[in-house]
């Protein structure tokens, strides 16, 4: 007599080897000799080219795809480097197809911009695989040192920057490694092979920078002792707190954390030890919603459906992230929000959705109708917060707008010698490009500041 299971079906080792293997593979190989130079030679190489302008640490991409197109890949490497010292990441996260690749003007002659990410990665990844250290060499030591708080794509834009000036890093970061999303919050698929830490290395080469991990701030430092220690400071702390559901059952085992989740995953050595519902809700719309509901599928989960409140032209996600995920089995249903998750013995066994409208005035509603799903597990993707306790009260002069600290064009923040950049900065993007552009410009305010 075959028994049924009760309770949710939350299990690791659903997948072969090989089938973990195939799932995580690399989302986008890298190009080969003969595709990057037929790809270069679509480039127009544009005056005032409007790629350029789109790319937020203002790439010169028509001269290395020129470079590329000329056999000069690691000419084209250094150019990108100039302007992006994380352009090996970038090339494999950036939503390109918002970006640089909307505004390319082969889309108006045939509907198919040049690929830039991919000739980024493959100038990139040529040089960090035949050349230890950056093209770029520090600088006369200045004597002045400078703390940068998280070693995520911000602080590390910033402390590369300042490096090549002379001045002295001291790079803190509450974790084990170094990389801050990169390393922890990337979709495994999108970068393979340690990249990440590898890309951290690569960046450190430069010399100058010191890395001092495990250290939190709030916790172990203040942001006043960094002032009174250092000649300058930095915060690039991210958003490490998670924005809640606010529903009923949310406590449940079962609810999870999406960006939690994925660390682990980022870091789990092997992924069959990883244990996936057979039915998982994601909710929410932006990347990680996407990022974890395309896992969850690649680990061997049977049914996975993002629930977004609003409409498909409304997701954060990128349109090309959505396909991505439609193109991995993952339903997306729109126009429902979380009412309350429902379990049994304190276990998650399904999760109520309320459908959602606009209302006369533009306001979102519930209609009152209710979706049931099933589902082993609930992660929770709608987004993150800066968590202002690690600022240690330290921060009575630091100005905050909805949660994040206000800066200036320099990235300035309202208290004298600290700069701050990357997600934690009120206005941001939310995109590791935009991070880098910040850690860049901040290095050159502070350097200004310093050489005053």
């Amino acid at each position: 007599m075959t028994q049924t299971k009760t309770g949710p079906d939350i299990a690791p080792a659903r997948l072969s080897m090989d089938q973990y293997a195939r799932n995580f593979c690399d989302l986008h190989p890298r190009l080969d000799p003969h595709e990057a130079r037929v790809e270069s030679d679509r480039c127009y190489f544009c005056y005032d080219a409007p790629c350029v302008t789109a790319c937020p640490t203002s790439i010169d991409i028509p001269l290395f795809i020129r470079q590329i197109s000329t056999g000069n890949t690691n000419g084209a490497a250094r150019t990108i480097f100039a302007e992006n010292i994380l352009g090996g990441m970038c090339a494999r996260v950036c939503p390109t197809e918002t970006l640089c690749e909307q505004a390319c003007v082969r889309n108006d002659a045939e509907d198919k911009p040049v690929k830039i990410g991919e000739l980024q990665r493959y100038a990139t990844d040529h040089y960090m695989d035949t050349h230890d250290t950056t093209p770029f060499t520090r600088g006369e030591p200045t004597l002045r040192r400078i703390a940068v708080v998280g070693a995520g794509p911000a602080g590390l834009s910033c402390a590369h920057r300042l490096a090549s000036y002379g001045h002295d890093v001291v790079l803190y970061d509450s974790r084990s490694k170094a990389g801050g999303l990169n390393e922890y919050g990337i979709a495994a698929y999108k970068s393979v092979n340690d990249f990440a830490a590898r890309e951290v290395r690569f960046i450190l080469s430069i010399g100058g920078i010191s890395v001092v991990n495990g250290q939190t701030l709030g916790e172990d430092f203040s942001l006043h002792q960094l002032q009174q220690e250092y000649d300058a400071v930095f915060l690039a702390i991210g958003l490490a707190g998670v924005n809640g559901l606010s529903v009923p059952g949310e406590d449940l085992a079962g609810v999870v954390d999406a960006v939690s989740y994925i660390a682990d995953l980022r870091q789990a050595p092997d992924l069959s030890r990883l244990p996936v519902g057979r039915r998982v809700v994601v909710i929410g719309g932006g990347m990680t919603a996407v990022d974890i509901a395309v896992q969850s599928k690649l680990l061997g989960a049977d049914d996975v459906t993002i629930a977004y409140r609003r409409g498909k032209e409304n997701m954060n996600a990128s349109e090309f992230e959505q396909d991505l995920a439609q193109t991995n089995g993952v339903r997306i249903l729109h126009w429902v929000a979380p009412k309350a998750i429902i379990g049994t013995d304190g276990k998650v066994t399904g999760i109520d959705l309320e459908r959602t409208r606009l209302d006369s005035a533009g306001k979102l509603s519930g209609t009152g109708e209710i979706v049931h799903l099933d589902a082993d597990m609930v992660f929770k993707a709608v987004g993150q917060k800066l968590e202002p306790a690690g600022l240690n009260g330290s921060a009575a002069g630091l100005t905050l707008d909805k949660g994040r600290i206000v800066v200036d064009a320099d990235r300035a923040t309202s208290l004298p010698k600290v700069w701050a950049g990357g997600d934690c900065v009120a206005g941001g993007e939310d995109l590791t490009v935009a991070a880098v552009e910040d850690g860049k410009i901040a290095a050159e305010a502070i350097h200004r500041a310093l050489s005053a």
